[in-house]
């Protein structure tokens, strides 16, 4: 499964300098407003010490990780909602991500601009999020415009249904609170699972500091912090400048790197993790002699379900999945000492596959 991230912020936050650092991909990160127009798309993969392992072992022909896309959307000021700045350009990007990295600029320097003109991350973060619900606002109130008519009349009890969650959230929203915070029962879900509301994604937050904050906490780290604990939002902290220093280095010189900022992994590295576990993802293996290949799915899927991930017809002409865990692979170094100690299960299509199983189907079409 491809999983998108959009990195979002207002202008001259660290963004772009984010993606570049990501990606490695020398994006525009000009000093001025609107540097990023068009969305600026890159595919990094996830950072995974169990693929080195497993080829080590099959030595295939190739190894493939899995992948993580970010998307770098133009800046969000006041009034984009209305049109202001990128204005819907912004929106429309942000809509297409499965979640969102807010990047929120906790640093002093005069010689960047910003665009409230002073420091706040906490104003910050509200301008973003009162921007998306005012679009999640707009986008209800068209609907519930359209289908008004029709629903009071209650003769489409789907109609009715959607008009009736549709005026719980409109109260919800016009109160300032995000859509994702709001108690759906399983049926309500279902009926605006199509809408794709802003502000019903997951969000993850990067507090974007100075290098010399980066292993001490200045009063504007310390403020955001306060405020996304209490709404139990994930913050991490970075010095986005020297995540591209980084970025640059072979794996060798970023572990020497790291070790003198006393720094236990880069901060790249954590925010692709962290946004694994913020959509609940894991991680399964297929190996071989051919590939070694690491499988993104959501947790609580079944064999049949992640054997869908590799092809549907994996999933609908599945038999049987043989499987054994990454863990006892470290153990007993080969296959076929699983195979002689008992450690390959034969598991049918309810058995759930668990993080780090190296997994192979069969299946009959």
């Amino acid at each position: 499964m491809n999983l998108k991230m959009g990195i979002v912020g207002l202008p001259n936050v660290g963004k772009s300098s984010l993606f570049n650092a990501i990606t490695n991909l020398n994006v525009d990160s000009s000093n001025y407003p609107f540097a990023t127009i068009e969305p600026n798309i890159g595919v990094v993969e996830v950072p995974d010490n169990r693929l080195k392992f497993l080829t080590s072992i099959f030595q295939p022909k190739k190894t493939v990780p899995a992948y993580i896309k970010f998307v770098d959307i133009a800046g969000l000021i006041k009034g984009a909602s209305k049109g202001e700045g990128l204005g819907n350009t912004f929106l429309s990007n942000i809509r297409d991500s499965d979640a969102i990295c807010m990047v929120v600029r906790c640093f002093e320097n005069q010689k960047i601009i910003h665009v409230e003109s002073s420091i706040d991350p906490i104003r910050d973060v509200e301008i973003i999020n009162l921007e998306l619900l005012l679009s999640d606002q707009e986008v209800i109130e068209k609907r519930i415009s359209k289908i008004a008519k029709k629903a009071q009349l209650k003769k489409d009890k789907i109609i009715m249904s959607e008009y009736e969650i549709l005026e719980k959230l409109h109260k919800w929203v016009l109160n300032n609170n995000l859509i994702k915070n709001f108690a759906f029962s399983k049926e309500e879900l279902k009926i605006i699972d199509n809408y794709n509301f802003l502000t019903q994604k997951k969000f993850i937050y990067v507090a974007n500091v100075a290098e010399n904050n980066l292993n001490k906490n200045d009063v504007h780290f310390n403020n955001l912090q306060k405020y996304l604990n209490l709404k139990k939002e994930k913050l991490i902290k970075m010095c986005i400048d020297l995540e591209g220093e980084i970025s640059t280095l072979t794996n060798e010189e970023k572990e020497i790197f790291l070790s003198e900022y006393n720094i236990e992994q880069s901060g790249l590295d954590n925010l692709i993790r962290e946004s694994y576990k913020l959509l609940d993802l894991q991680t399964y293996f297929t190996a071989g002699k051919d590939e070694v290949k690491a499988w993104t799915y959501p947790n609580n899927f079944n064999a049949a379900q992640c054997a869908g991930v590799i092809h549907t017809d994996f999933e609908k002409g599945f038999i049987k999945a043989d499987i054994y865990a990454f863990s006892d692979l470290e153990e007993y170094k080969s296959e076929k000492a699983l195979r002689e100690a008992g450690k390959i299960r034969s598991e049918g299509r309810s058995y759930l596959v668990q993080d780090g199983d190296v997994c192979f189907f069969k299946f009959n079409v």
